[in-house]
């Protein structure tokens, strides 16, 4: 007999827990098992479990229609609190999302309601919706205006990996708006707008076999400054390029860009220097080294690391099958990284930088960091700022220890101090 999604969802988490996280990750989508290996598993778990308390029971479930896609929501009493295990499911029944948040967190995602960082000011800007670019890749923005009068310095902002939206909404978090909002309560304005691979999901599809960073997110980008020339309100002499994680990794390549001229500094949050794939190997390694390892999981890493090898291989081309690489990505997007080295590029570059680490980050760690600072130490007009306490979204976590996967479920903002060091550099550099 065939399950419901409801059904298989309340399966799903008395798998979880019963500790049976292999089967669990049995049931995971082939393009998203490396992120969801049973070693991953049980240390969420066991970190979810120290904060809340033993699991008690299963309470309800109900379904939550998002923009995307449907969540199966499973709400679980635990024994200091209850917390939401949030499931969607392919055709094929199988799991390609699974995130555990504080009750009513997705609810609040399909029904947006925005509390405001304390940094926020909100009577000092206002917001506009905007378009960037037009035709069959057109993309809605939204440009936060200070009040008063301009024109103003301004910020495009550059999404991670991923099909973002315009906030680089991580539930239950908002990144790119508490920059939006805080940087503009700081007399700068900020435009951000929702990714092509989100908005146009459906229709890339089909391009995969071709489909590169050129794409993905750089001629959006400069697109982006195109608009705020167009903009009486913005100082068009003064645009800054802000890229969190994989725009920060891919931020020397668009000031490259001779449509990127006008571009007179540059901010890196969270920027790898390292090649993605050694990035991706090393993520699932940390989180795999969270807790004992079974020969399956063991065997999910070596299949991670083979995949890996083939990006690497001389022999790599174009019909290597997307199969065979990391996150089932085509060869197209990897052979198009093969030789880009950001920091060397950065080198190079005219403009001004800030680059900002968070101390305890597993995506982009120290040894990315270190990797800026070596690359750039000749030069004398780029600014280094670490964070000691800062998980990847520049959020608050654990004192003293790398952060785990539980870190993005806890709400919070972007800091004051990030908020002040990024106004206070753009004001240095007007």
């Amino acid at each position: 007999m065939n399950m419901t999604t409801s059904e298989q969802a309340q399966h799903v988490v008395g798998l979880l827990a019963q500790g049976q996280f292999p089967q669990v990750e049995a049931l995971a989508a082939e393009s998203i098992k490396p992120f969801l290996l049973a070693a991953q598993l049980a240390a969420n778990w066991r970190s979810l479990e120290q904060q809340l308390g033993a699991f008690q029971q299963q309470m309800f479930i109900h379904t939550v229609q998002t923009p995307q896609m449907s969540v199966e929501v499973v709400t679980c009493a635990f024994a200091k609190m209850p917390f939401d295990i949030n499931l969607i499911f392919n055709p094929e029944m199988k799991i390609i999302g699974l995130t555990m948040t504080p009750v009513g967190t997705l609810e609040q995602q399909a029904n947006p309601q925005y509390t405001p960082p304390p940094y926020a000011t909100v009577d000092r800007f206002m917001e506009q919706e905007v378009q960037i670019g037009s035709g069959e890749w057109a993309l809605p923005g939204t440009l936060t205006l200070p009040t008063g009068p301009g024109p103003f310095p301004a910020v495009v902002l550059v999404h991670g990996s991923g099909p973002h939206d315009r906030d680089e909404t991580t539930p239950p978090n908002k990144p790119f708006r508490d920059l939006a909002w805080g940087l503009a309560s700081n007399g700068i304005a900020v435009l951000r707008y929702d990714k092509r691979t989100k908005v146009y999901a459906a229709e890339i599809s089909p391009l995969a076999s071709t489909f590169t960073v050129q794409q993905e997110v750089i001629e959006d980008v400069l697109l982006a400054l195109d608009l705020l020339c167009e903009r009486p309100e913005i100082d068009g002499q003064q645009l800054f390029v802000l890229g969190h994680s994989l725009g920060g990794y891919l931020l020397p390549r668009i000031l490259s860009a001779p449509a990127a001229s006008m571009v007179c500094g540059g901010i890196i949050m969270a920027g790898p220097a390292r090649p993605l794939e050694d990035i991706m190997l090393d993520l699932v390694t940390y989180i795999a080294s969270l807790s004992d390892q079974t020969p399956g999981q063991q065997q999910q890493l070596e299949k991670l690391a083979r995949k890996v090898a083939r990006v690497k291989d001389p022999q790599l081309t174009p019909a290597t099958p997307a199969s065979d690489l990391p996150l089932n990505v085509a060869a197209a997007y990897w052979l198009d990284l093969r030789n880009y080295h950001p920091a060397e590029v950065a080198r190079h570059l005219p403009q001004p930088l800030l680059i900002l680490q968070a101390g305890n980050d597993y995506q982009v760690t120290q040894a990315d960091f270190h990797l800026w600072q070596q690359a750039l130490s000749q030069r004398t007009d780029v600014t280094f700022k670490a964070y000691p306490d800062l998980y990847h979204l520049f959020m608050p976590s654990e004192p003293g220890h790398k952060a785990t996967p539980v870190a993005y479920t806890i709400a919070n903002h972007v800091t004051t101090q990030v908020i002040n060091d990024i106004s206070t550099w753009i004001k240095q550099h007007q």
